[in-house]
């Protein structure tokens, strides 16, 4: 294929153009590699490699500037910002920073386009005055400082670029407008050489006067890469800035525009692909990516184009394997490493000045991957000693000194990341550098297995001794919260660069990196408005109106940049892949571009247009299913040895396969710190509590007097409980207060309700408390011995009738202790499961010989206490309201039949452990 660079040398050679000695001079570094490239096939002789630069270090030359990072330039801005403001209303660093940045934009702008500064800030503060009306008297305070800051702005300016050129420093704009400065110097000095200018399209003014001075003084030519498809059309953006060079320029008067191509019009295949968000759009370029290469046998000129460079790292994980050679020229964002979730997690906690730390986040540190090797020493894991201490305790604020003391560990590792942080910045900083020395002392034990994190590490070493310096130097930095703001600004900056062959195979790619290369295959993702073109955005103190009088460029001509450049792409290309996101999203772009409709209007091209959507397999629903093998049984045999419980018998209703994980393999669920007081332990605290209160009262008779004294005993109690069972959390506040009253108010209202019983007249005798029971069922089937096990809350004999008592917390309904068909008991975890329960406990005791048959069995809802207990009952399938409510032999017949086989389903080898959906 044919290129602009290869079309350019050849150009020049016709010209009789020694290429040896001219000076080219590029929108970016990274053409250059490819013009090196192209010269070598353009040439049949070994020459010497000619000069090329990008257009930014040529206009360092002219200058004699040397740029800076925005970061320190913010530092030197405010140093001037504090010698010219008025010492009683001077921002801190950190407030500073958010409006600065804006204002270097604008001079930054204001530089480039050579605009007289002292006019336009003046401009700008007489509009300022306009709007609040400065002639009045009664002005407030507010109003007064605002108009000050803006009468200052040229002072700012005036006082700042004197610092910078002062040490041969300077942003992009001033380097510029000393370089147009510079350029009748320059072209005094070098009277022979000759410039060579090439792909370019959207000038600055400093940059019109730099080109123009040297082609007037026969020391340059420039090649524009323009299609008359373009050029030739008035309205349309691509050509924009060429057709106003081409217009304005008097060079043009007098010499030929080079020029206006007719790549364009050929014939091209461009396909669209409307796909539904970021990462099917990057899965999709995997597959296009593998096709081509099928098709083609190469991916040598092929380029995937990122209009959203946030699809990277989707994207890499998207190739094919069958790709080959492979170069990235965008670098991988630091920000998205795993190392800087780390030190965003350290900054977070330690903004707020305390000495305590709130658990959570002391364990996404301590589980962080980098930090939870440190803390394997001696064989031990001491994060994990840690987290499980706060989780058993539940400690929900914890400090320094606590965390020492649970780990046993030295002081090093604990004091970096939580300790000294508020004392200086100084001493932050060095535990910033001392904890990645840390990290990499652990990594160097295995370097081979971690290249890639130790190349990070480098990399945030660099950045916070950037930052050593800077505050070091400046001494701007007063606290943990500024530090933070300024290290996110270095980080978005940062990348970690990637190694390459950039001249063969695969290009990965931004929109910027893309000028002056041609490729024969090009894909261009996320193709929506907002992200191509970018849509309007005004980040400037400088108003609309105001910039096009000053002719400075708004998001119009920032439309026409984005323009151009996808237009360009297109121009020589022979298959082009277009891909937008279907679905609209304010944050991540909106509906397709309009690139895309007026490719379609143009009617130059035949355009397939298509909407894809991921290909979703149909998987039909297995249940995961566990075979009972020899070991299993052996392990049953062991459960039923010790006993079968009401408990673990429903779960495996509710669902075998957790009956299989809980009781089997013993797993059980991990249990976290609880922040607010959890259901099951309130239950625990509730029932403990009448445990204590009732279990003196075994084979008495209930009184007013009895319960009125517990009454008065229910803060004590209910306090211990919870102090038992939920350790060190907080009940004196927020909803665990609530919980807490919540367990003292469900006692009190069981006890006045025994009380109006007893008011009413009847009897009622404790016979157990928390009664432990554990009998054998027979079961022939089986050769092993089988028990039932488990823990009664409560027998009692009421107007002479026993009792046998559920306590349940949450809320139950008379129909969840009611069944119809005894096959059912076993079978429906919702429905039937309190009944199984109650029934187990009534099995149990009976067989023991602790009650006599018939009984009442049911629950006491605390959330239901107006209805009383809840009996059991056996209702007739024909006629509900016939209802038999006590527990007789005839009961517990129907009901032993129906556990002894639960029982062998369980202990059955051919019966496997199904999942239920739940």
């Amino acid at each position: 294929m044919t290129t602009f660079i290869f079309d350019v040398l050849k150009d020049l050679q016709n010209n009789q153009e020694n290429l040896s000695e001219l000076t080219f001079i590029l929108p970016s570094k990274r053409a250059g590699l490819f013009l090196k490239h192209q010269i070598a096939q353009a040439t049949q002789q070994t020459i010497f490699s000619p000069k090329i630069i990008s257009i930014e270090t040529f206009v360092e030359e002219l200058s004699g500037l040397k740029a800076v990072s925005n970061t320190e330039l913010l530092f030197e801005f405010y140093n001037v910002y504090i010698l010219n403001s008025n010492k009683n209303h001077v921002d801190s660093f950190e407030s500073f920073s958010k409006w600065a940045q804006i204002l270097l934009q604008d001079f930054n702008e204001i530089d480039r386009y050579l605009i007289p500064q002292k006019s336009i800030f003046e401009y700008l503060s007489d509009i300022q005055d306009l709007k609040h009306w400065s002639i009045e008297d009664n002005q407030t305070d507010f109003i007064k400082k605002y108009l000050a800051f803006w009468h200052r702005l040229n002072n700012y300016y005036s006082k700042f670029t004197e610092v910078l050129l002062s040490n041969n420093i300077g942003y992009q704009g001033l380097i510029y407008r000393v370089a147009a400065k510079n350029i009748k110097t320059y072209i005094q000095n070098n009277t022979k050489n000759t410039h060579v200018f090439l792909g370019f399209n959207a000038l600055n003014s400093a940059e019109e006067i730099i080109i123009q001075s040297l082609l007037e003084n026969k020391l340059a030519k420039i090649y524009w890469d323009i299609d008359s498809v373009f050029i030739n059309n008035p309205k349309h953006d691509a050509g924009l800035f060429t057709r106003q060079h081409k217009k304005n320029w008097p060079y043009f008067k007098n010499h030929s525009f080079n020029w206006i191509t007719e790549n364009y019009s050929k014939e091209k295949n461009i396909h669209i692909y409307g796909i539904p968000k970021n990462i099917s759009q990057s899965k999709y370029i995997g597959s296009l990516l593998n096709n081509i290469k099928k098709e083609q046998g190469s991916l040598d000129h092929t380029a995937v184009i990122l209009g959203d460079e946030n699809l990277l790292v989707p994207v890499l994980n998207s190739l094919p394997n069958n790709i080959n050679a492979l170069n990235i020229t965008m670098g991988f964002p630091l920000n998205s490493i795993p190392l800087a979730s780390l030190f965003e997690q350290l900054f977070q906690i330690h903004k707020n000045t305390t000495d305590s730390f709130y658990y959570k986040d002391v364990i996404n540190v301590l589980s962080h991957q980098y930090i939870r090797p440190l803390f394997y020493v001696d064989g031990e894991d001491h994060a994990s000693k840690i987290i499980d201490t706060i989780n058993v305790n539940n400690i929900i604020y914890l400090n320094t000194q606590r965390l020492k003391n649970i780990s046993n560990l030295s002081s090093d590792i604990i004091n970096m990341l939580f300790y000294n942080w508020d004392k200086s910045i100084d001493t932050v900083l060095k535990n910033c550098i001392q904890l990645i020395l840390f990290i990499k002392n652990h990594l160097d034990k295995n370097k081979q297995a971690h290249l890639l994190s130790l190349e990070y590490l480098f990399k945030f070493n660099s950045l916070f001794n950037e930052l050593t310096r800077l505050n070091s130097e400046y001494n701007h930095i007063k606290n943990v919260s500024t530090l933070h703001s300024v290290y996110k600004e270095l980080l978005s900056s940062e990348t970690l660069d990637f190694q390459g062959e950039p001249l063969e195979g695969l290009q990965i790619m931004g929109m910027l990196e893309s000028r002056v290369l041609d490729f024969e295959t090009v894909i261009i993702s996320s193709v929506n408005e907002g992200i191509l073109p970018s849509g309007k955005s005004n980040n400037s103190f400088i108003p609309f109106d105001v910039k096009i009088e000053n002719k400075l460029p708004t998001y119009k001509e920032k439309d026409a940049v984005y323009t151009y450049h996808f237009y360009r792409l297109l121009q020589r290309a022979k298959n082009v892949y277009i891909i937008y996101n279907t679905e609209i999203d304010v944050l991540t772009g909106g509906e397709k571009s309009r690139f895309i409709t007026q490719l379609e209007l143009e009617n130059i091209h035949n355009i397939s247009h298509q909407i894809i959507t991921p290909k979703v397999p149909v998987i039909k629903a297995t249940s995961n299913n566990v075979e009972k093998t020899p070991d299993v049984i052996n392990r049953l045999k062991v459960i039923a040895e010790k006993g079968f419980s009401p408990s673990s018998l429903t779960s495996y209703i509710r669902n075998p396969l957790s009956f299989y994980y809980q009781k089997i393999l013993k797993i059980k669920e991990h249990d976290d710190a609880e922040e607010t007081i959890a259901a099951n332990t309130l239950g625990t605290v509730v029932h403990n509590t009448l445990e204590d209160f009732y279990k003196p009262l075994v084979n008495s008779f209930l009184t007013i007097e009895i319960i009125k004294k517990l009454k008065t005993q229910i803060e004590e109690k209910v306090t211990f409980h919870f102090t038992n069972e939920y350790k060190e959390g907080d009940i004196t506040k927020g909803k665990n207060l609530i919980v807490f009253e919540i367990a003292k108010r469900y006692v009190l209202n069981f006890l006045n309700i025994e009380i109006q019983d007893l008011k009413a007249g009847n009897q009622i005798k404790i016979i157990a408390i928390e009664a432990e029971n554990k009998v054998s069922i027979n079961i022939p089937e089986l050769d092993f011995p089988v028990h039932i096990t488990g823990k009664v809350d409560r027998v009692d004999q009421y107007n002479g009738i026993t009792r046998i008592i559920d306590y349940k917390t949450g809320k139950v309904e008379q129909s969840k202790v009611e069944i119809t068909n005894w096959e059912a008991i076993t079978t429906d975890y919702d429905k039937f499961s309190k009944s199984f329960q109650v029934l187990c406990y009534a099995y149990m005791m009976q067989k023991y010989g602790t009650i006599q048959l018939p009984v009442e069995a049911g629950i006491i809802s605390f959330k239901n206490l107006n209805a009383g207990f809840i009996k059991f009952g056996k209702k007739d399938a024909q006629n509900n309201k016939n209802k038999q409510q006590l527990v007789t032999e005839d009961t517990l017949k129907d009901f032993t039949s129906e556990l002894k086989k639960l029982i062998l389903e369980i202990c059955s080898i051919n019966i496997p452990f199904i999942e239920k959906d739940v």
